[in-house]
């Protein structure tokens, strides 16, 4: 062949097979171009949102709160590690969606979890939404098991309150629950976020503000659906402060025991420095239910019961102090004048007055009675006389200097003024003027007065110590984690009383003798190893003829029964403890209130 005709057929096979390769490589080409097609504008919403979720984000880690001790360092609040689930919005594509799956593997109620995120609606939609608190581990697993079928879900671990005890001092320690909208707009919060929890009660409230600690912040990155990938940092949380009451947990747990089945309040002072050792209120509520998540029915059923348990009676209930008032009564009469520890008035068992008889609560009466036998057994007649020397008025500013009326200042919210009424009062309220026989019912304590139990503990604890009106404290002091001192509370002396030391003197000697002498109304309550100075008291709930003997008193419905006082302090030379006990329709004080004042009193100083 010649070389004309090879070289022709070479040219050919080349150029055949440049046409092949340019054809594959067009086509590639054209595949290529489908692909990124596909990608960039089928797709490309899908997958420029799934990339910018593949991105860094900063995390809260909640603060542990800081604990809770009586005064022997006895922990009565810690916080336990619990498991709570969220939803994060802008992760899970369909947050409603996504929320009745998780409810469905849960076994919760849907409309609970979607009412959550209706509640959330205006907040970020990278903002994670609490849908369930203290979750049970086979309740996290069943989450970790479904997480690729429930996107935008995260399981986080938080502290949650735990109090150890229960009911055991509720109303003095309080509780939590969720922070409101209103809350977190006032800016006392600032280191809160909604979903934290708050005290709303007790000194959980009043020292809220040292409880909450500093929230610490983890960046992490996280994957298209909200998962965790890896932690870039973490600033830890400062832990809360933790808080000493001056509460003996032994004590408040005895007093607890012994109003048991009763409704009513009990208090004990330490008479030198003001210290509650113990604060009851009866029926109580057991504050874990309030972190752990009330039902509706199980909030209305607590709101509803007719003996209030959510009230702490010892500074809220407000009751006519019944014969305990005659304190104050002989002071008033010792310091005006009017009598002396010698003055001796006869009792046949009631008083005239105008054209009303008052009747003494003993039938036969006392006979010739001076002052200190008039204390110790509780002579109405005797006090209706000094009642109607000093009037109205001048009794008012006495109680109000003992301090009955207006707030004790205890670190507790809500407590309650009570009632000192004057002849101004009167007019003021009802536009009827002060009626001098209404005084009478005043000196011993029935009538418009109203005190709390606290009031009354507060001023049997001054009569005890000579004089102090000290204002009542629950926490002694504030502590770091380390246990280094961050503040402490002094005692405050915010009056002294009007009362001279001779006056005093009488006076005690009066509440020995209630309690050991054998004709005394206390005589119940003594005790052969502790002396012990009281008074007893019974206070009436409606206008009646008074009862001669306790089962009567019995007879009537519950609603109409008398309330029993006894308020006293021990050992009756310097003492230690200050007690005042209330039964709600108890009674007769000596029977009702005092063997539970005795008992406390037995409890701590015998321990």
């Amino acid at each position: 062949m010649s070389d004309t005709y090879l070289k022709t057929v070479d040219s050919d096979w080349y150029r055949q097979r440049l046409s092949g390769a340019l054809i594959f490589v067009v086509a590639a080409f054209l595949v290529l171009l489908a692909r990124l097609y596909y990608l960039q504008i089928v797709r490309g919403e899908d997958y420029r949102r799934q990339s910018q979720n593949n991105w860094v984000r900063l995390q809260s880690i909640p603060p542990p709160r800081g604990l809770i001790f009586d005064r022997n360092g006895t922990l009565l609040v810690d916080n336990r590690p619990s498991f709570s689930v969220s939803i994060v919005r802008e992760d899970a594509k369909d947050a409603r969606a996504v929320a009745l799956r998780l409810a469905d593997f849960l076994k919760e109620d849907e409309q609970s979890f979607l009412s959550k995120l209706d509640k959330a609606g205006g907040w970020p939609s990278f903002k994670p939404i609490v849908l369930k608190r203290d979750l049970s581990r086979n309740a996290v697993a069943v989450v970790e098991s479904h997480k690729l079928d429930l996107p935008g879900i995260v399981i986080s671990i938080e502290p949650m309150r735990h109090y150890i005890h229960g009911e055991l001092a509720s109303h003095l320690i309080g509780y939590l629950s969720e922070i409101s909208e209103e809350q977190l707009k006032s800016g006392r919060y600032p280191d809160h976020k909604s979903g934290d929890f708050i005290g709303k009660f007790g000194v959980e409230k009043s020292y809220e503000s040292f409880f909450h600690g500093r929230p610490g912040r983890r960046k992490v990155q996280v994957n298209a659906i909200g998962q965790i990938i890896r932690v870039l940092e973490t600033m830890e949380a400062e832990p809360g402060k933790n808080v000493f009451l001056t509460l003996d947990a032994g004590l408040q747990r005895k007093t607890e025991a012994l109003l048991a089945g009763k409704v009513g309040a009990a208090v004990a002072l330490d008479p030198s420095n003001g210290h509650v050792l113990a604060m009851a209120s009866r029926p109580a509520f057991d504050p874990n239910a309030f972190v752990e998540g009330m039902t509706f029915d199980a909030w209305n059923t607590l709101v509803s019961n007719a003996f209030h348990p959510m009230s702490n009676k010892a500074i809220q209930g407000q009751y006519p102090p019944g014969s305990t008032f005659k304190i104050v009564t002989a002071m008033a009469a010792l310091e005006e004048g009017l009598v002396t520890r010698e003055t001796r008035f006869y009792c046949p068992g009631y008083y005239r007055y105008g054209n009303r008889t008052y009747r003494c609560w003993s039938r036969h009466g006392h006979g010739s009675v001076d002052l200190v036998r008039a204390m110790a057994e509780s002579c109405d007649v005797y006090f209706f006389q000094l009642g109607e020397k000093l009037g109205i008025d001048r009794l008012a500013r006495y109680a109000t200097a003992c301090g009955l009326g207006q707030k004790t200042g205890v670190a507790l919210a809500n407590e309650a003024l009570g009632l000192v009424p004057t002849s101004s009062w009167k007019f003021k309220k009802t536009g009827v003027p002060w009626q001098a026989g209404e005084t009478l019912s005043v000196a011993i304590g029935q009538g418009f007065n109203l005190v709390t139990p606290l009031q009354m503990c507060c001023l049997i604890a001054a009569v005890g110590n000579g004089g102090i009106l000290y204002r009542p404290v629950v926490v002694s002091r504030i502590e770091d984690g380390d246990g280094s001192l961050v503040k402490e509370i002094p005692a405050v002396a915010r009056h002294v009383l009007p009362a001279t030391k001779a006056t005093l003197e009488c006076i005690k000697q009066g509440l020995i003798d209630a309690v050991n002498q054998r004709r005394g109304t206390g005589w119940i309550v003594h005790l052969n190893d502790i002396k012990i100075a009281g008074k007893t008291g019974t206070a009436q709930v409606v206008s009646m003829e008074p009862d001669r003997n306790q089962e009567k008193n019995k007879e009537r419905p519950l609603r109409l029964r008398d309330h029993a006082w006894f308020v006293a302090f021990a050992p009756a030379v310097s003492p230690k403890i200050a007690v005042t006990v209330l039964i709600e329709h108890g009674g007769h004080g000596a029977s009702a209130a005092g063997p539970i004042a005795r008992e406390m009193i037995r409890a701590f100083l015998k321990g």
